[in-house]
């Protein structure tokens, strides 16, 4: 179980905003009323509209400029894949979004692996996939899967690839219970993964993308449908 936590006034107003910003009531290119007219309206301070703006313009959904006021940023067009963890946990429709994407970018991973794993990179792929297969239960399956993609990206050489791969994780892995589906049987898991491990400890570039896109392709198709029952 993760701990609660308590949350600020300021976590209240980030969230409050960051849904109106995303679900369109504050939309690209408007200015947001003055701080002190959104802290007589929501009942807060200043400060505490202060410190949202400050989360919110880090986070690349705001921009303030001296004189003008504070605008609504066209994280569409100027954002970057920092922004997907946000967008997620906002609307989980991103997510098929991200798997296609997971599933185009992982299958160019798995043929770089192939052609540039060290032996030991190859032999660390295999003691990461006996760790899926031991896995005491789907959580731990699923992490253990998530590390195995790490370190495809790492083999490699492409710290790109590496920083991606950690960006996709990063925007699916807290939704996680939703989508842990395809690791219930961590030895099944496993067995699905199998294909490509032994492809990359081949060498063989072309049979690595193969699994890879059968790989990512089922398990996108397992997640979602548990998503979507219907």
């Amino acid at each position: 179980m993760d701990p609660l936590t308590r949350e600020t006034l300021v976590d209240v107003l980030e969230r409050r905003l960051q849904d109106d910003i995303l679900g369109g009531v504050h939309p690209a290119g408007a200015l947001l009323p003055p701080e002190q007219r959104l802290a007589e309206g929501y009942g807060v301070t200043r400060t505490t509209v202060k410190h949202a703006f400050g989360r919110l313009t880090q986070a690349g959904l705001l921009e303030t400029r001296h004189g003008v006021g504070t605008r609504v940023r066209d994280y569409l067009r100027l954002g970057g894949a920092d922004l997907l963890p946000m967008l997620v946990r906002h609307n989980p429709g991103w997510l098929a979004d991200i798997f296609e994407v997971r599933a185009g970018v992982g299958a160019l991973i798995a043929e770089r692996a192939a052609v540039a794993a060290t032996a030991v990179q190859r032999a660390r792929l295999r003691e990461l996939l006996d760790t899926v297969a031991a896995a005491p239960d789907p959580d731990a399956a699923q992490l253990a899967d998530a590390e195995v993609h790490r370190a495809l990206a790492h083999a490699t050489g492409n710290r790109v690839y590496v920083l991606l791969t950690n960006t996709l994780f990063a925007a699916y892995l807290p939704l996680r219970a939703r989508l842990v589906a395809p690791f219930r049987d961590p030895a099944e898991a496993a067995a699905r993964l199998e294909p490509l491990v032994a492809a990359v400890e081949s060498g063989d570039g072309a049979a690595a993308r193969t699994a890879a896109q059968t790989y990512l392709d089922e398990t996108r198709r397992i997640m979602l449908a548990a998503l979507d029952p219907a």
